[in-house]
């Protein structure tokens, strides 16, 4: 019989200690050492290598091309770098209720050429059939297994044989070698561990799902993120209809792309022109809005900002942003009290960003403080214009990433002017596009450029 000791892990990143610590050491958390036991012996291995290991050079190792399994959607297969390379594993992790399980259903679903095998630790069948009522949509070759406990999903593996595995979710996933609760530190990294190894092995693709903690980061020990290929955050508000699907990390392409989906009653249908969905179409000029060129990854987009100026009514004035960062919106009120001279310490301002998206790209200031001032004064501002632009503490306008691309998407929605840094105008080639260009280089400028 194997022998086992006793161990404390911590919950957040999976530090072991001999005792019980209040603070943990590495992650810095509190309470979250968790008393577990383990199993000298190795987990023991559920697939027989068919072959040993043997050390080669670079000129001697062949490259497979053209081996990507395509997907239904053409946003997935972009972000992917093309499409699921057979062995290997993604993660798939966001909040309870984003969507998670149904864009894993959608995929399967639509795999109409492939055996899949849906593991559900959550879900029964049942529930799965209805949801895939909901969405429209069925497949024979498709098999569903509610199940938690490895061994048997293994023994299902082996009837099956399937080429594509989707596991929902890791949290729910417990191996008989182990005496901890599923969802454990030892839990999830040795089934994480352990269906890598049969991914690799038998080049098997693999999607599992995970969970995020309260802190918006994945569930389980840090070393979750670096045993899979893919890592794939799924964000967006639960109370607006768009979905993100961002890499976070990707072994076979690129980190810096993203895929927009809309929620809907038949599922999650994907966004090709995200700009005209956050973009409000209405004719009507109204004040307090501003059309910002944002970069979020490698992908531009346009968003529109939603400012209100109004006095205080209570003796501390509020601030209130809505997809974008609080502090960055009060530096951005300081500049424009200290530089630009408008008084708006004692009013209170709020802030949107329409379409229930969150902004981090500093390009969008410059729309940020239009919308602002735009409100302030109760003036329109014309809805063919936009704004690309960084501001500095001393009230300068900075230039931006990838202000062509920027450029080429308010182009292509059909703005005749947009606002841009002056210190852009280097190494880009400003004839090739049809807009006027407005070069502003202090927030003063910018002030007289759009109001007079």
């Amino acid at each position: 019989m194997a022998k086992s000791k006793t161990v404390f892990l911590c919950q957040n990143c999976g530090v072991e200690s001999p005792k019980w610590i209040g603070k943990c050491p590495s992650c810095h958390e509190w309470n979250t050492y968790v008393e577990e036991k383990i199993h000298k012996d190795t987990f023991r291995q559920r697939v027989k290598t068919t072959f040993a290991s043997q050390a080669q050079k670079l000129s001697e190792v062949s490259i497979s091309e053209g081996k990507r399994i395509p997907t239904y959607s053409k946003e997935i297969n972009r972000i992917l770098g093309g499409g699921i390379v057979p062995g290997s594993v993604s993660l798939i992790g966001g909040e309870p209720g984003i969507g998670k399980s149904t864009i894993a259903l959608q995929l399967v679903l639509n795999f109409k050429n492939l055996r899949t095998l849906y593991v559900s630790g959550e879900e029964s069948n049942q529930q799965i059939k209805l949801r895939s009522e909901r969405l429209g949509l069925t497949n024979e070759h498709c098999y569903f297994l509610n199940e938690t406990c490895l061994e048997n999903v293994y023994l299902q593996i082996d009837k099956i044989e399937p080429d594509l595995l989707i596991l929902d979710s890791i949290q729910t996933l417990y191996t008989d070698d182990l005496e901890s609760s599923p969802g454990s530190v030892s839990q999830v990294r040795e089934c994480a561990a352990n269906l890598l190894r049969y991914a690799k092995e038998t080049s098997t693709p693999m999607i599992i799902i995970g969970h995020i903690n309260k802190e918006g980061n994945l569930a389980g020990p840090k070393v979750l993120e670096h045993i899979v290929d893919t890592v794939l955050q799924f964000e967006g508000d639960q109370n607006h209809m768009f979905r993100i699907l961002r890499v976070v990390k990707n072994r076979f392409g690129a980190t810096s792309e993203l895929a927009i989906f809309e929620m809907r009653s038949s599922g999650l249908v994907e966004v090709q022109n995200p700009s005209e969905l956050l973009i409000s179409q209405t004719d009507e000029q109204l004040s307090g809005v501003a059309i910002c060129a944002t970069i979020d990854g490698i992908r531009p987009f346009m968003i529109e900002s939603q400012s209100l100026v109004s006095s205080a009514v209570y003796g501390t004035p509020q601030r209130s942003s809505t997809g974008f960062d609080l502090r960055r919106l009060s530096m951005l009120l300081a500049v424009l009290e200290k530089r630009a001279g408008f008084r708006l310490a004692a009013k209170d301002v709020f802030l949107n960003i329409a379409g229930g998206i969150k902004v981090t790209d500093p390009g969008i200031d410059l729309g940020i403080i239009s919308a602002i001032l735009s409100s302030n004064l109760d003036i329109p501002i014309d809805k063919n214009i936009c704004f690309a632009g960084e501001v500095g503490l001393s009230g300068e306008i900075r230039a931006v990433n990838r202000i062509d691309n920027r450029i080429r998407e308010a182009e292509k929605l059909g703005f005749k002017k947009i606002f841009i840094a002056k210190h852009n105008r280097k190494g880009v080639d400003f004839s090739k596009f049809n807009i006027q260009f407005r070069f502003v280089n202090r927030v003063e400028k910018l002030v007289r450029e759009l109001f007079g």
